[in-house]
């Protein structure tokens, strides 16, 4: 295991996420989501540093079997509060391939959010489909290609509660 990113680097960069979050929202009506489990760690340390009167919830997706993507997304658990008509900022630990936040950026947009946009831990470093959309308005780090654990990354659920981000190969 490598160490990529210890507590405090994460602390401190979470902390300047939170200040350009809490500028950029200023004045709207923001529903910030986590997409569990991965995104919950990330999204109770994040929400902390956000300087605003917000709204809080979870969705639970899958887009891997046995640690390798299918391509698709399927819905084990949707948010219980309505969207519509407010600012939708998703949190997630990973962006990889891009399929989970495409999928769920165009989902809160057909339930008439005002405004979807992202923000992950980790922006993996990894070639993606020309063209396409997947990208996160706000990254915490960007990442090598590798199997990232901790930091609510997990390996078949396990290191999901490793206060930094390593990697295991």
């Amino acid at each position: 295991m490598e160490i990529l990113f210890s507590q405090e680097t994460i602390a401190r960069r979470v902390a300047e996420l939170g200040r350009e979050i809490t500028e950029f929202y200023r004045g709207k009506q923001l529903l910030v989501v986590a997409i569990a489990n991965g995104g919950v760690v990330f999204a109770a340390d994040l929400m902390r540093q956000i300087e605003l009167d917000l709204e809080f919830d979870t969705i639970a997706v899958a887009s891997y079997v046995n640690d390798k993507s299918s391509g698709e997304i399927t819905f084990r658990s949707p948010g219980k509060l309505p969207v519509a008509g407010k600012h939708v900022l998703l949190l997630d630990d990973v962006l990889d391939n891009g399929t989970t936040l495409c999928c769920l950026k165009e989902y809160f947009l057909k339930k008439e959010a005002a405004s979807c946009r992202t923000a992950v831990a980790i922006d993996k470093n990894v070639q993606r489909a020309p063209g396409g959309t997947a990208h996160a308005d706000w990254q915490g780090f960007v990442a090598p290609d590798r199997y990232l654990i901790g930091y609510g990354m997990d390996s078949d659920e396990r290191f999901r509660n490793l206060p930094y981000i390593a990697a295991i190969d």
